[in-house]
């Protein structure tokens, strides 16, 4: 089953940006830049934390406005970048209405969700999970 990732209780988050360094680590990268996942403030600590993701939209803009077709919408949403067709142009980090893409200045390569849950394993509170896509399926708007 195609799975997606879902901040389930913002709440929760303390803003310790474990799911940041698991998933860079699962990169291979070392730090917080790298990451797919981001944590920020809401505007101080007593306002909590966004959690900013991939929520794996069933019609993702971002793949639309790929010129090099290098991003191919994934069974259930969400897309799979095929690096090797990427041209660096960054239109997908620009149309990502959740601005859950970001941009690897080294590469020169978008950093895309892959719906892996390394960083849910991380998450010690519980804040995000990784559900099946076709299970309560809230679209990007």
């Amino acid at each position: 089953m195609t799975k997606r990732l879902v901040p389930v209780d913002v709440n929760k988050c303390i803003g310790c940006m474990e799911c940041m360094f698991a998933c860079s680590r699962r990169m291979g990268k070392g730090s917080l830049v790298d990451s797919a996942i981001r944590v920020r403030s809401a505007g101080g600590i007593e306002r909590g934390f966004v959690i900013i993701v991939c929520r794996a939209c069933e019609d993702p803009p971002c793949a639309k406005v790929c010129p090099a077709n290098a991003l191919n919408v994934r069974r259930g949403g969400g897309v799979i970048l095929e690096e090797s067709k990427c041209i660096g142009c960054g239109f997908c980090v620009q149309s990502c209405i959740l601005g859950a893409i970001s941009w690897d200045k080294n590469r020169n390569k978008p950093i895309v969700c892959k719906y892996c849950g390394e960083c849910v394993k991380y998450c010690v509170h519980n804040a995000i999970s990784l559900l099946d896509a076709n299970l309560d399926w809230q679209p990007c708007s």
